[in-house]
């Protein structure tokens, strides 16, 4: 009898786990269309095409503690800029606000600018884009003004036209960054000692494949560095939309339809595995062939090496999985 209701419990919890997982990614998939559905209603107020709400928002979400519970909505203003200096009741009728010289806006009609509305802070964000003007170069400006900082401006923009081209936000695929169906090994080498250059710890990991083997993009992004580096040697750098900088090093050449600016999606050929670096442009051979692959996440402040083992499991079993 017993091995029977072990087999029906064991049943009981499959169920239970297909329909937690589907409602899961049903929810998951909502939020996403909530998401732009509001940046399209934008678009529609505003003129400015949805991608650049959409990278915007995209941004300040990956700024984030992971440990944040995740809202439809990153994007958030400070109480004294939205309300007005001065405006210490915090009355959120808009009348006052401008009174105020506050900058919040109603966007859904109700003669409130609430800082708990997606609405108004996504509409607040809409007329101080509109500030400077509806072109991307105008959206620059604005971007450089609010954040003041190049490298935020430039994660934006190329994460707007990253869903620009692919008309969505709901980019979550990825790829092993060496093709599987080559002979290859890895193991965990972050941290790891070097010392040409100077002692210093290895950011990345080393995975050790044959002369020519492809290598691929992990991720949606824009291809943001390319050429030669004396450590590196030929290598390419890509930005994804999650404000991570992927580095791929060691490389034997190039695709030739890989340059800078070109987006990039998960599985693109970026070239193939070598052993150049070490030394000036053209020295190869100092190592075995191999690729070393590095992640660097950027909090809006600064960018940080992190160990990117755990990600290339993962993404070795979805490769595997979707051969």
């Amino acid at each position: 009898m017993l091995p029977k209701q072990i087999s029906l419990f064991s049943f009981a919890f499959l169920l239970f786990w297909l329909s937690s997982s589907y409602v899961f990614a049903e929810n998951e998939d909502s939020v996403y269309k909530e998401r732009k559905a509001l940046f399209q209603k934008m678009e529609a107020l505003s003129q400015i095409p949805w991608y650049y709400f959409a990278a915007i928002d995209n941004y300040e979400r990956n700024k984030k503690p992971s440990s944040e519970e995740e809202q439809v909505i990153s994007v958030e203003f400070d109480e004294d800029s939205w309300y007005g200096i001065g405006n210490y009741t915090q009355n959120a009728d808009i009348h006052i606000i401008k009174l105020f010289d506050g900058i919040g806006q109603d966007g859904n009609g109700d003669g409130i600018a609430s800082l708990d509305e997606d609405e108004d802070i996504m509409y607040t964000l809409a007329m101080l884009l509109l500030d400077e003007g509806p072109t991307s170069d105008d959206i620059k400006v604005a971007l450089w003004k609010h954040y003041k900082r190049d490298l935020t401006v430039k994660s934006i923009m190329n994460t707007a036209r990253v869903f620009e081209k692919f008309n969505e936000i709901n980019l979550t695929n990825r790829d092993f960054p060496v093709d599987i169906n080559y002979n290859y090994s890895y193991r965990n080498t972050w941290g790891d000692r070097r010392g040409y250059g100077g002692l210093r710890i290895h950011e990345g990991t080393d995975i050790f494949a044959d002369y020519g083997t492809p290598i691929k993009s992990t991720t949606y992004g824009v291809v943001e560095m390319m050429g030669w580096n004396r450590f590196g040697g030929w290598r390419i750098g890509i930005r994804d939309i999650y404000n991570i900088y992927h580095y791929y090093a060691h490389m034997s050449g190039f695709n030739e339809d890989i340059k800078v600016g070109t987006i990039v999606q998960p599985g693109d050929i970026l070239g193939s595995v070598g052993s150049s670096g070490y030394g000036p442009p053209g020295t190869s051979g100092k190592f075995p062939p191999h690729l070393h692959y590095g992640m660097y996440k950027d909090d809006g402040y600064k960018e940080w090496s992190f160990d990117p083992y755990p990600y290339l499991r993962k993404w070795e079993r979805m490769a595997r999985n979707n051969r």
